[in-house]
């Protein structure tokens, strides 16, 4: 193998993660308790919802894959520079790119996915870069109370960027069930919060998370396959509530529907756009722009972020193809385009 391909399958890892079949080794589970409607004893699982794609059809897709190119660097036009805190009924949400928000509610700062590393790999050397910065600089950060982790790819649970933002704050990190053991891995001092679905967190008096479903997966490796949960979360402090959908595929709509019966309509719903190409393959895990309306109308949020695009080529669609998808997709249901934002790093909602 040529260190070209290498690089390549190094950079692949967690879609191999994901359609391999392999098993832990005996103890490499990262978590263990009584099974449940989404949990077997082992592996956790989506309820009702689309199983994986083989191994089959990831080689599939890398084979026959044709990706629309990228432009190179692609800047966002907006830097933010976040004030220390936001009091009273106000709510501001700074993107920092992907799935990287800073939530500005009751007085208190929340980071959701928090990476600031060039890659999003499991070296520095290979795999998904960026292509553009952070919307605000690790060091304009104010000081963090809290950090969402949705689940444990690593475009989404950053490890080097977890132990900054640890040593600087101690904030209080809320991640879904097993992904603490991954996270003391990397550094034992870390203290984190497991949560399992329909449970949920106090982080401070008047602001609580809930921990909610959503349709994906979990890997880190090829022998890890779904050993921790994923999760969305609903916040909720000072008469002002924001979902944030972590990374999750539409599932025909059923767990939107369930977080709608549950919680009333959020003033603001951060829904992914991107990672959605080709369709066949990545229909299951990520949502398009079409499905992310239609989990706004589900969730019926009064508005809506649009992230996990433009920040990581990831799929096959092209860095500038989810925004206009978004577009039609409103279009389509004459829905006002100011009610859904396709957010880039650095944009600021307030409200």
């Amino acid at each position: 193998m040529s260190r070209r391909q290498v690089v390549h399958l190094i950079g692949s890892l967690p879609f191999i993660g994901a359609a391999s079949g392999a098993k832990a080794r005996e103890g490499g589970f990262n978590y263990s308790g009584p099974p449940s409607d989404h949990f077997d004893g082992q592996r956790f699982f989506n309820p009702g919802g689309e199983p994986s794609r083989g191994f089959g059809d990831f080689l599939r897709w890398r084979l026959t894959k044709s990706a629309a190119p990228w432009p190179e660097p692609n800047p966002s036009p907006f830097q933010d520079t976040p004030p220390v805190r936001v009091g009273g009924r106000n709510l501001r949400i700074s993107f920092v790119g992907h799935a990287s928000f800073l939530i500005q509610i009751a007085g208190h700062n929340i980071l959701t996915d928090p990476i600031w590393s060039e890659r999003a790999s499991p070296v520095p050397f290979a795999g998904p870069r960026r292509y553009n910065p952070p919307g605000i600089t690790f060091d304009q950060l104010p000081r963090i109370d809290a950090v969402l982790v949705s689940h444990n790819h690593y475009d989404h649970m950053d490890l080097p960027t977890l132990a900054r933002l640890w040593q600087r704050d101690r904030p209080r990190i809320v991640a879904p069930l097993g992904n603490d053991a991954i996270i003391r891995a990397h550094d034992p001092g870390i203290a984190v919060t497991t949560v399992d679905w329909g449970e949920r967190v106090s982080l401070a008096p008047g602001l609580q998370v809930f921990a909610e479903p959503a349709h994906h997966w979990s890997a880190r490796a090829t022998n890890d396959r779904n050993h921790a949960l994923w999760a969305s979360f609903m916040l909720r402090g000072g008469s002002r509530s924001v979902y944030f959908g972590g990374d999750t595929g539409f599932g025909g709509g059923r767990h939107f529907q369930a977080i709608a019966a549950r919680h009333a309509a959020p003033d603001v719903a951060l829904l992914p756009i991107g990672a959605y190409e080709p369709r066949w393959f990545m229909k299951s895990n990520h949502m398009n722009p079409e499905d992310a309306v239609q989990a706004f109308r589900i969730l019926k949020a009064k508005s809506a972020l649009g992230y996990h695009w433009g920040t990581f080529r990831l799929t096959d669609e092209g860095a500038d193809q989810p925004p206009r998808d978004l577009a039609r997709a409103l279009q389509a249901r004459s829905i006002p385009a100011r009610r859904f934002t396709a957010m880039r790093p650095g944009q600021v909602w307030a409200a």
